[in-house]
């Protein structure tokens, strides 16, 4: 009976069983010891057909990688109510974020860790992700300290710095998140939320940080 209910499962569901056991064991395992034979028996399939479906252990981590990315990205955007005040939709979208990495750690291992430590083309992949949460985190910021200084022409360049910062760094708590007992996601998002906003709202009120030395060099 098993095999009759396999062999009727429509392509797609059973494509997804496959990238469910496969992003488990490559998030538990690691790429390189993640064995095609391991995630075909999570998945309930032959091996053969995780080949037929998914043609190699390369395609098939790549798959696993443009899922998790999609996910993710998804889950910020979904997160972040636009009409909300500037600290609010930054608050959202950390919530969001850590929600997401939370309650998926394999595939945040998949993204985090596996894909950028096994060089191209999944690297690419992951970068690709991040420049797509980067520039959406930059337009948040730019939103917000253009309306703060009521200037329309405030360059992008300005803040562009202030997202790849917060990303790298919403980044690397997750993992520690994910990996220390007892941190929520909303603990993480509060941890960055204090960290950062106080920066960026002085960013926004026109105040910015110099180096000690800084005003009399200039002068000089």
């Amino acid at each position: 009976m098993g095999a009759v209910k396999t062999k009727r499962m429509p392509r797609a569901v059973r494509e997804q069983q496959m990238l469910d056991a496969a992003v488990r064991t490559f998030g538990q395992r690691g790429y390189m010891a993640a064995s095609m034979d391991e995630i075909a028996e999570l998945a309930g399939v032959s091996k053969p057909l995780v080949y037929l479906y998914l043609n190699s252990k390369e395609d098939l981590f790549t798959a696993c990688i443009r899922r998790e990315a999609a996910a993710l990205t998804e889950a910020v955007r979904a997160g972040v109510r636009r009409e909300a005040p500037a600290d609010r939709q930054l608050w959202e979208g950390l919530g969001a974020f850590f929600t997401h990495t939370a309650q998926n750690p394999d595939g945040w291992s998949v993204l985090h860790l596996q894909a950028r430590t096994h060089g191209e083309p999944f690297a690419a992949e992951v970068a690709a992700m991040r420049a797509e949460i980067v520039a959406f985190v930059t337009q948040l910021i730019l939103a917000a300290a253009r309306e703060a200084h009521r200037d329309p022409d405030l360059p992008e360049s300005e803040v562009a710095g202030l997202a790849e910062a917060l990303v790298g760094a919403a980044e690397s708590l997750a993992a520690w998140a994910n990996a220390t007992p007892g941190v929520t996601a909303r603990q993480a998002a509060a941890t960055l939320m204090n960290f950062a906003w106080a920066g960026l709202g002085n960013l926004m009120d026109g105040r910015r940080w110099s180096p000690p030395g800084a005003l009399h060099e200039a002068s000089g």
